[in-house]
């Protein structure tokens, strides 16, 4: 049996066995016996030690009545997945994430944003519909913890119009009261080690994996090299951030003020 150093794919894939178990009461020994495998092969695999085939999942389906979400799962994270040392899809280690830090220099961070707004800033029906699909990691039972900053330019940056504007920032204003998001926005000026957008995504097993954004795309890394520099600018960034009660005050304000909506309805909203 390949034991194998845990990935985001692994790590997301064994959580929702884990969670599926635990919903239908079973310990990992009660699961073993019913498939039937070994209790240290359900600990592999829920610990993303391991990456079992599609018709084990399908078995598992079957053994937790959980229609086609683990086969589906399988399919989504797990086919064609190397191990390669870099991860290539940033998304997926987004997905397993229990902690995510972003700082946003040019727009709204992909997970908050709107239907309309993305679909400016994206070419294709299907990659609208894969952003939009990524927004559940935010809004999930068992959500990841969101700690994100954005520079205050974004607030003022026009992506399509004024009413796709109005729409995001007052999107920005609900998503910022949700339990498990802080958002912060960053007065204009020099940060210190910052030199454009990233996102920090905390796994399961403490581990992190970075995505640093540039002009072509993106590089996906879990070296420490990487990593280090981009924990230390995000405090920076973090420290010198409006708070969230006076970074909701900013966003109402440019809202009122820019893009002229009327502030009585968002307040309904609080």
């Amino acid at each position: 049996m390949a034991h194998r150093k845990p990935t985001p794919e692994t790590l997301a894939f064994g959580a929702e066995v884990a969670r599926l178990r635990t919903l239908a009461r079973l310990s990992r020994a009660q699961l073993a016996k019913m498939v039937p495998v070994s209790v240290s092969y359900i600990g592999l695999i829920e610990t993303g030690c391991t990456r079992c085939r599609y018709d084990f999942a399908q078995r598992l389906d079957g053994t937790l009545d959980s229609g086609t979400l683990l086969a589906d799962a399988w399919d989504d994270l797990l086919r064609g997945t190397g191990y390669p040392k870099f991860f290539t899809d940033f998304a997926k280690a987004e997905n397993a994430a229990v902690l995510i830090r972003t700082y946003q220099a040019m727009v709204v961070y992909g997970l908050m944003q709107t239907e309309a707004y993305a679909r400016i800033l994206v070419i294709t029906d299907s990659a609208v519909e894969g952003r939009m699909k990524r927004q559940a990691t935010l809004t999930k039972e068992d959500a990841a913890v969101a700690c994100v900053v954005m520079d205050e330019s974004v607030l003022y940056r026009l992506v399509g119009d004024r009413e796709v504007m109005r729409e995001q920032l007052e999107h920005l204003i609900a998503m910022s009261m949700q339990p498990n998001i802080t958002l912060q926005i960053a007065p204009l000026g020099y940060y210190r080690g910052v030199h454009g957008s990233f996102t920090l995504a905390t796994q399961p097993n403490g581990a992190d994996v970075v995505y640093l954004s540039h002009t072509n795309g993106g590089n996906t890394s879990h070296e420490t090299g990487d990593i280090l520099p981009i924990v230390k600018a995000f405090a920076t960034l973090q420290a010198r951030a409006l708070s969230p009660e006076a970074s909701r005050d900013m966003i109402r304000k440019v809202l009122d003020e820019r893009y002229g909506t009327d502030m009585a309805q968002v307040k309904l909203q609080q």
